[in-house]
């Protein structure tokens, strides 16, 4: 248990964060989520409206410290493949 103020307040500053990054991860699942849904409805222009719009959330993710640069990137590919494997 936290004693001495400054560990206190270090305290509630994490539940805070915590609170924040939970709901920036969740936001960022829901766009990925609707990429893959319009994959799996099989319709290519959806699926690419849903990508166009998914990237820069899970970019944002990254600027905001919440995913890791590479595991955006790895995302993003694998996701906008599979888009591009639809309208082919």
């Amino acid at each position: 248990m936290a004693n001495s103020p400054q560990a206190k307040k270090r305290a509630r500053q994490a539940e805070r964060r915590t609170a924040v990054n939970k709901a920036r991860r969740s936001r960022i699942r829901t766009f990925l989520r609707k990429v893959e849904e319009a994959i799996a409805s099989g319709d290519a222009a959806k699926a690419a409206e849903a990508l166009k719009s998914a990237q820069p959330e899970v970019m944002r993710g990254v600027t905001k410290g919440v995913l890791h640069k590479n595991t955006a990137s790895r995302k993003i590919s694998r996701l906008s493949s599979r888009v591009k494997a639809l309208n082919a």
